[in-house]
């Protein structure tokens, strides 16, 4: 950028824009997003870019900049969520924050007629299911595997040809399955006309009841032949299917805990604002389903508890695992939380009353414990 335009924008922010909390976007010649960030003190923080040395970030941001633009909001948490929101709609290519959490994994059910269970590091609105996220990529593997082995699930390429023994084929010839898996029967074989769909979907449920934690058949399965290779003196095997067991243990658990902590990321939080600008967030499994003013009159905290009715009323499926949609969201609350614990004490649970609906309730909030998310 030339030294005239750099000046410019700087006599820009430094004419314009106040040290208040707000969200501010970087833009480039054509008006393209190239970055957003936030601040409580929008005016120092903006004004750091120009006084950033050569091979720094910040200087080289504003060295791409053909534009300021800045947005205030009433507090830091309005400008977080704001901020996570630019991102996501203009994924701005010099933001790195909220594209990808290394340090998580998710176990995902893929959404395919004949679905597979993978480890991934992060979601995406593909209709899948998600579980988690995790700690620790080796474990999360380790327990997919098991998984896969146990309930004899495949484990081929999303572009593998299926067979099912269902399709109507005319002149059908007798196939081989296409992996060693199959061929030793460690896999239903679908794309051998090893099963039906009927069969395959039944395995398929019995994986996701076991991540949601309602059922154990995998682990019981695993028992049982650690159990038989004992009684047949494979003691090496067996402590293999033991260690195995203990990985699907410390997952399953792992899941659990991770729901527990979610659901308990259910209340209405107020958050006081820049002049008396205070906003309520109705917050159901750690992701903000409304927002609007903090109600100040009798009026509108009955306006607020419709709010919180509607929100609450609305079914959701039983289950501990994120949706792809929801995910980053959720992670970026919990982590507020788990930084500024002092916050909790500015939330009032939903108490649900069965003749009335949801409420707000008077009692004190929960204080997640444990790892949580972040």
């Amino acid at each position: 950028m030339s030294a005239s335009r750099l000046e410019q924008l700087r006599a820009e922010v430094r004419a314009r824009a106040e040290n208040r909390p707000g969200v501010y976007r970087m833009r480039g010649p054509s008006g393209e997003v190239l970055y957003v960030g936030k601040s409580v003190k929008v005016r120092t923080r903006l004004l750091s870019y120009f006084r950033a040395q050569r091979g720094e970030k910040g200087a080289e941001i504003i060295g791409h900049a053909h534009g300021v633009e800045w947005d205030y909001e009433p507090s830091e948490f309005a400008a977080l969520l704001q901020e996570f929101r630019h991102i996501k709609r203009w994924r701005p290519p010099f933001n790195v924050q909220h594209k990808r959490d290394n340090s998580f994994c998710f176990i995902k059910l893929t959404r395919e007629p004949v679905p597979r269970l993978l480890v991934v590091g992060h979601v995406i609105n593909d209709g899948a299911e998600y579980f988690g996220p995790l700690r620790g990529r080796q474990g999360a593997t380790a327990a997919v595997r098991a998984v896969g082995d146990l309930l004899e699930l495949r484990d081929c390429s999303s572009d593998t040809p299926m067979r099912l023994a269902d399709q109507i084929e005319l002149f059908r010839l007798k196939e081989d399955p296409r992996c060693m898996r199959g061929q030793v029967g460690r896999c239903l074989s679908p794309c051998a006309g090893g099963c039906t769909r009927t069969e395959y979907m039944a395995r398929v449920n019995q994986a996701r009841d076991f991540l949601n934690g309602v059922t154990d058949q995998p682990l019981a399965l695993l028992r049982e032949r650690m159990s038989m290779a004992s009684r047949r003196l494979q003691f090496e095997y067996a402590a293999e299917l033991r260690d195995r067991a203990e990985t699907l243990e410390r997952v399953q658990a792992e899941l659990l805990e991770i729901g527990q902590f979610v659901e308990r990321l259910s209340f209405v939080y107020t958050v006081p604002g820049h002049d008396g600008e205070d906003r309520a967030y109705v917050i159901r499994r750690g992701s903000v389903r409304a927002e609007s003013a903090a109600p100040r009159t009798p009026h509108e905290r009955l306006a607020l508890e419709a709010t919180v009715g509607e929100v609450f009323e609305r079914p959701e499926p039983a289950m501990i695992g994120l949706r792809a949609h929801e995910a980053q969201e959720v992670l970026l609350v919990a982590r507020w939380f788990r930084l500024n614990p002092g916050e909790l004490e500015r939330t009032v649970p939903v108490v649900t009353f069965p003749a009335r609906g949801p409420a707000l309730g008077a009692v004190e909030a929960p204080s997640p414990s444990g790892r949580g998310l972040g």
